[in-house]
Parts: structure tokens; sequence; C-alpha cells
């Protein structure tokens, strides 16, 4: 895979991050999986200075663990640490839909109806990384029309582990109806500005982690800690 480096303006280093670690939350690289600098390189046909370098940023960010004479693992699923994202992600949408029921400017509305549409397409051609690509748009772009996008980049920073469980969880059961439909009964209490009826949608969204926890851990019980 020749990156093309010479013209971009992005550094090495950046590039080969950026790419292990969509790798990595897409599960292309399982939790688990053995890498090292010499296949990552030749891969990437770079050097082994911004992998390693990549390396290090990703163990520091819990997506790897670098275990001396022993090799580089693909880090296994943390379900403690799945929880804790949850569970701040639960608070802090809960207070954003509040926000999105009282006045949510109309270019966002329309945003988040073209993307619905988008996840209609989604399920019937059953592109995982599409969907999660789009359940994600989904809630920054409620963030964003609240004017609360930083708010959202502080949530990123703990949602490694929970992201890659949501993943699993597109990857082993298509059945994508039901994520759909509250997506959708969230953009309808938020254009009644229903702020009761839209915080406990979105709580009752955020759960489905929980729900599905046994089903993966009982699917693929290698990928967890």
């Amino acid at each position: 895979m020749n990156m093309n480096l010479k013209n971009q303006s992005i550094s090495t280093r950046e590039q080969v991050y950026h790419m292990l670690k969509d790798q990595i939350l897409s599960l292309k690289l399982a939790p688990g999986t053995n890498i090292s600098e010499k296949e990552i390189s030749e891969q990437f046909q770079v050097s082994r200075t911004p992998v390693r370098e990549s390396f290090l940023k990703l163990s520091q960010e819990g997506l790897l663990d670098i275990y001396p004479q022993r090799g580089t693992f693909i880090s296994l699923i943390d379900l403690d640490l799945v929880e804790e994202a949850r569970f701040m992600r639960e608070q802090l949408e809960k207070a954003v839909i509040k926000l999105a029921c009282k006045c949510l400017p109309k270019e966002t509305m329309i945003a988040l109806e073209m993307n619905l549409n988008m996840q209609r397409i989604c399920i019937k051609e059953k592109d995982y990384k599409k969907m999660f690509e789009l359940d994600e748009e989904f809630h920054r772009t409620i963030f964003a029309g609240c004017n609360k996008e930083k708010t959202w980049l502080i949530i990123q920073q703990m949602n490694v582990h929970f992201n890659r469980s949501r993943m699993l969880r597109l990857v082993t059961d298509y059945n994508w109806d039901g994520i759909l439909l509250q997506h959708e009964s969230i953009f309808k209490a938020i254009q009644k500005h229903d702020v009761q009826e839209a915080e406990q949608l979105m709580e009752e969204h955020l759960k489905l982690v929980i729900i599905d926890r046994e089903l993966l851990k009982k699917e693929h019980p290698h990928y967890f800690k």
C-alpha cells in the first residue's frame, strides 16, 4: 500500500497513525492480533520510525499493548472502560438533547434527515463501517447544532473501547433496524420539541450497548478482557 507521502502536508507519522487506528477501530485488526513494526512499515511502505511513533501514541490511547521481548498486540476490549464511556455519553447526550429540543437550526434538522436517509441505504447494503460512521455523525450533528462540538471532541477521547464494541455489534448482528428506529424517534422528538421524550429515547439508545454486551462476549469471548 503506497501512501504517496511526498506531496502530502500531513506528516508520515500522522498518516500511519490514522490508518492504523482506522484498521483497529473497524476491527480489520482484531483485538488480540500480534503486529510488528516491520510488518506495518512494509504494508504502508514507510520507514520504521513513524510506525514506532504511531505504536507509542496508540498505546497511550489504550489501543495497543506493547510488551518488551514479547511483541505488540491490539488491545482487548475492556468492558469497564466501555461502560465508563457509555455512562459519560449518556449524561452529556441527555443534556445536549434538551438543548436540541429547545432550538435546533433548520440546517441541522436537514442534515439529520439526510443522515437518516443514508442510514436506510446502509441497512440495505449491509455496510457496517459506513453505518457506524453515520451513527457517529448523527450524534455529532446534534452536538454541533447546539454549539457543543468541543464537548463532542472530549467524548471521543474516552470512546475507543466503546466504539470497538459498537462496531463489533454491527458486524455480529446485521439487524440494524432497531438502531435506525431509535434515531428516527429521537429526530421526531426534537421536531416536536418534546424534551422528556427525547431524553428518555436517548437514554434507551445508549443503553443498547449494555444489552448487547452479553451477546458479544458469547460470540467473541477472545476479543474481551
